[in-house]
């Protein structure tokens, strides 16, 4: 039998230990600052997306209350179909999941907001729109 002897062996492990055991704490280390500024970024990226939507969400909610106030005041103001599309935005903003920001509908839901905005602006001849809301992903990107 051909065996080496034991000291061959022994004399590199407290080499590979030591090694190992850095490569184990900077990962420690890294792995827990990733986890800390990767919450501090997606609250920071949340509280903005969240204020935009908030912000879009109360242009729309107050063009609605602006309309109602009108129709209250005098209800020809508008045609049948005008009440009706300012009823239906006004129910479609209500409708918005502001506390459930997962919501797969949440995407269809703003975009049926801004159409249905749209449509009555365009019935009414107003040139009125929502100016917060970057036109391009770009934008967003550059933000971040």
């Amino acid at each position: 039998m051909d065996q080496k002897p034991q000291d061959d062996i022994d004399f590199l492990e407290p080499s590979v230990l030591l090694d190992e055991t850095h490569y184990q704490e900077g990962f420690k280390n890294g792995y827990n600052d990733g986890l800390v500024s990767g919450k501090e970024e997606g609250r920071q990226v949340g509280l903005k997306n969240g204020f935009q939507v908030g912000e879009e969400l109360g242009f729309y909610q107050g063009c609605v209350d602006v309309w109602m106030s009108v129709i209250c005041i005098d209800h020809n103001a508008f045609s049948a179909r005008i009440r009706k599309n300012i009823e239906q935005l006004a129910a479609l903003v209500r409708s918005y999941p502001l506390y459930d920001p997962e919501d797969e509908q949440i995407q269809d839901i703003m975009e049926k907001i801004r159409l249905k905005f749209r449509v009555i602006t365009a019935n009414l001849g107003a040139k009125l729109e929502y100016e917060g809301r970057p036109a391009s992903s770009k934008h967003d990107v550059e933000d971040l």
